[in-house]
């Protein structure tokens, strides 16, 4: 489990998290919500260790944040950023072959690459495991990246707004495979996201923010209503029911 308690992050004395604490249910995939500027990011920046934070503790189980070894982290926690730009020229099998390094140390062997194969087997990317990822789409590189972070095989998986800029068809297929993720693979996703209507069809669990606080956190049956969402986005949104799934209706 992944706990926070009166967690502070401050810049140039403005305060971007403020003194937030909860605990994140294992297992399902828990949405980041809120408007710009709310703390999503700097939140999952640091409880992967990313950003240091000026006070307050992370609890990864059991065991407080500071005294994690970095090397056993990684095999823990894993991330994807919302920047992936590498300058060297790499294939897309080299690029999921990072993915092991935590327990390969850059020397590869049989396991890893039988890990790797999986990876992009279970992305889907096979015809592309050759190609450089400067050949890419937008699209297929951040699939690409999508691999290398199932290869890293953690228990926990942490994704910052990964379907920016890309289309419908990757946006879909990305949160298909990341809900199977956390129903066949026991994993735990957490993924900061902006398109309401991903979050209502894919998300387990909601943890919505604004202004470095967290106003509500609950499945996502309890935060998507209109009452909350107006208090979350300072807007009507009306949801409505369509084949049992809700749809939010901001369109207007």
């Amino acid at each position: 489990m992944i706990s926070f308690d009166n967690v502070l992050k401050t810049y140039d004395n403005k305060t971007v998290l403020d003194r937030v604490s909860m605990s994140l249910p294992d297992n399902k995939m828990i949405a980041f919500i809120g408007p710009n500027g709310a703390g999503k990011s700097t939140l999952i920046s640091i409880i992967s260790r990313i950003l240091k934070k000026d006070d307050g503790d992370i609890i990864i189980d059991d065991e407080t944040l500071d005294n994690w070894n970095t090397s056993l982290l990684a095999k823990e926690i894993s991330i994807l950023r919302q920047a992936n730009h590498l300058s060297v020229k790499i294939t897309v099998r080299e690029l999921v072959g990072f993915g092991r390094y935590p327990y390969s140390k850059g020397k590869l062997n049989k396991e890893d690459n039988v890990i790797i194969d999986e990876a992009i087997n279970y992305m889907g990317i096979n015809h592309l495991e050759d190609r450089y990822l400067n050949e890419l789409s937008g699209g297929e590189r951040q699939m690409a990246f999508i691999a290398m972070t199932i290869a890293q095989d953690t228990k926990y998986i942490i994704l910052d707004e990964p379907l920016n800029n890309l289309d419908m068809n990757h946006s879909v297929k990305i949160m298909k495979i990341l809900k199977e993720l956390v129903e066949k693979k026991n994993k735990t996703i957490l993924i900061v996201i902006h398109d309401i209507n991903f979050v209502t069809n894919y998300a387990d669990y909601i943890v919505a923010m604004k202004d470095g606080k967290i106003l509500f956190a609950g499945d996502t049956y309890e935060i998507i209503t209109k009452d909350i969402l107006k208090q979350i986005y300072d807007i009507d949104i009306d949801v409505v029911s369509l084949e049992g799934k809700s749809i939010c209706l901001y369109y207007k």
